[in-house]
């Protein structure tokens, strides 16, 4: 019984691990992501440097004797623009992880890719370094939508892009797109929608625009004609009922794939399970232990003060925010697995509140506790009257 027991203690853990790659050749006009432009090869060459260090030195709470091991389920490139790094930069650091956290060998290895910035070789390099899934953003297939936000693309190069991608040996590809945007109508989103639609990509994510601080879009909010509020509504519905004949299903609220095709890492966020950020701003979650780094970019060079927050989330703390995040999917809450997890009864907590919103925007089954269609337009009204995370 003992030998079970210390079995089960040691058992190495399934994370999922988070690269930050906080490099573009320029800033978005909606982008308050940690990312800097036209860095020069110099400062990348340092960045992986140190990012390399800082996997190694990666040091977990000690569960057991000897302290837990950790294993990679997935790693995720995002930023930024990854697809600006060498391709022995992406084998340096995927050996690395290797090394700490030995990658599972049918591990999902995602990577961010801006369009125009590979080409076949480069994508080749990056599939023989272990990366098998592309994320590729193109937002439009307008230009003059393109070019309102920012992006340094053209649709054109995006479709360069995602040939390569196949040409490389890449079958597992995935595009964001964004509504709510400048100059953006009904008609034009309906036309992005069906050319990428009839792409046989593997996913799609589509994300409302939201305008944040320290934003060019922020900073001239005179200067731009957005679609109204119900129009970016009416936006989403016509995008699900698209999305559904072209054969894709929503999974998360923003999130769209064939069948079995779901983003394994993106799951791990929205299951509440546990992973590893590496790299200015990135955030762990690991045995309910919460952690920011920094966003300074010479101070995580230096080695200096890479993480400026860390707090140990409590069980009701646990609870809102794992229903908080499990309802953004398409199953909703599943009060076993709820149960199971908290030792409490889902209804006994929840179930009162959720069932206000039955008429129309929830189904609160016997078996799980989800959003109807109609349900995910109000979600965040809905979940901030459910969830009062000020109690806690």
């Amino acid at each position: 019984m003992m030998t079970d027991m210390s079995e089960r203690v040691n058992r190495p853990k399934a994370v999922g691990i988070y690269i930050h790659v906080p490099f573009c050749r320029s800033k978005c006009h909606y982008c308050d992501f940690c990312s800097f432009a036209d860095p020069g090869g110099g400062v990348i060459d340092r960045y992986v440097d140190v990012l390399c260090r800082d996997i190694e030195s990666f040091k977990a709470e000690p569960q057991g004797n000897p302290p837990r091991r950790y294993i990679a389920q997935t790693v995720y490139f995002g930023g930024g623009t990854p697809t600006l790094l060498d391709t022995e930069h992406f084998e340096k650091i995927l050996e690395t992880v290797n090394r700490r956290f030995n990658i599972e060998g049918d591990a999902e290895i995602s990577a961010e890719c801006n369009p125009g910035t590979v080409d076949v070789e480069k994508l080749r390099g990056m599939r023989r370094a272990g990366v098998n899934r592309l994320s590729i953003g193109l937002q439009s297939v307008h230009d003059n939508e393109l070019k309102k936000l920012g992006r340094i693309h053209t649709y054109n190069d995006f479709l360069n892009t995602l040939n390569d991608a196949y040409i490389a040996g890449f079958e597992n590809v995935s595009a964001d797109l964004m509504y709510g945007i400048p100059e953006q109508s009904m008609s034009s989103w309906a036309k992005t929608l069906e050319e990428v639609g009839s792409m046989d990509l593997k996913h799609i994510s589509a994300y409302g625009l939201k305008i944040e601080e320290h934003t060019r879009f922020f900073e001239n909010p005179d200067r731009l004609t957005f679609p109204d509020e119900d129009t970016a509504c009416d936006m989403y519905e016509y995008m699900l009922d698209k999305l559904r004949q072209k054969g894709y299903n929503r999974y998360e609220i923003s999130n769209f794939a064939r069948q079995g095709l779901e983003s394994v890492h993106n799951l791990k966020y929205w299951l509440y399970e546990d992973y590893i950020g590496f790299g200015p701003s990135a955030h762990s979650f690991l045995n309910r232990m919460r952690t920011e780094n920094s966003r300074n970019l010479k101070a995580y060079l230096k080695g200096e003060n890479i993480c400026v927050s860390s707090s140990l989330i409590g069980e009701n703390e646990a609870m809102n925010e794992y229903v908080m995040l499990g309802m953004r999917l398409e199953e909703g809450v599943n009060k076993k697995t709820f149960f199971d997890r908290f030792g409490v009864d889902f209804d006994s907590q929840f179930g009162e509140k959720f069932n206000r919103y039955e008429s129309g925007f929830v189904i609160n089954g016997e078996k799980s506790c989800r959003f109807t269609d109609r349900g995910f337009l109000l979600s965040n009204y809905i979940l901030s009257d459910v969830l009062n995370f000020e109690e806690l």
